[in-house]
């Protein structure tokens, strides 16, 4: 067999056994795909992921540089950065999912995760940008528009977010998120 064919067979077989919460099978066969394939951020993306499991925060961060080392990716920078926000480091969380977001805009979790930061920092002005470019490429238009709004209002700007929160009522209204939001406004 070649490299390759036993790099893919041992991915799957980590994925599979993490899916299943067997971490040393996993571990065992994603370190064997590391072997297999040096190239890959794959198999020390699962590595980091059991080490999460695992509540092995040092070792997560490790594995989550290395894989944003051989590949640099959106998933591996907002991992580093969820390591630092377990960790309490907020300053670098927010350093983190700022560079995830800016290879790729739709990261929900980086998102997120910059927007708890950005309030823990009371830093809200500097998610706004990310926000408004996540509003086209996210799947989670009507949410996004919503935590913008959020932090629109935060900010003393109502009339913009209020703009954001009757677009999101236009089409949806049932969302209580953004009707909390609207009623908040006038109360």
């Amino acid at each position: 067999m070649s490299n390759q064919m036993d790099y893919e067979i041992n991915k799957e077989l980590g994925e599979c056994y993490l899916f299943m919460g067997d971490f040393d099978k996993a571990e065992e066969y994603y370190r064997k795909a590391a072997e297999n394939n040096t190239e890959s951020a794959a198999p020390f993306m699962g590595l980091a992921t059991v080490a999460v499991q695992r509540a092995d925060l040092d070792k997560a961060l490790v594995l989550y540089k290395k894989a944003a080392a051989v590949e640099e990716s959106d998933k591996a920078l907002c991992g580093i950065g969820l390591v630092y926000m377990e960790q309490g480091n907020h300053e670098e969380a927010y350093k983190w999912f700022s560079k995830s977001l800016d290879l790729s805009n739709g990261n929900i979790v980086a998102l997120n995760c910059l927007v708890r930061e950005a309030y823990q920092l009371q830093h809200v002005d500097g998610v706004i940008p990310y926000l408004e470019k996540a509003l086209d490429a996210s799947t989670e238009g009507e949410a996004v528009r919503v935590a913008l709004a959020g932090c629109l209002i935060s900010l003393g700007r109502q009339e913009e977010a209020k703009k954001h929160l009757e677009m999101v009522l236009a089409n949806n209204p049932g969302n209580v998120n953004a009707r909390e939001l609207i009623d908040s406004m006038v109360a």
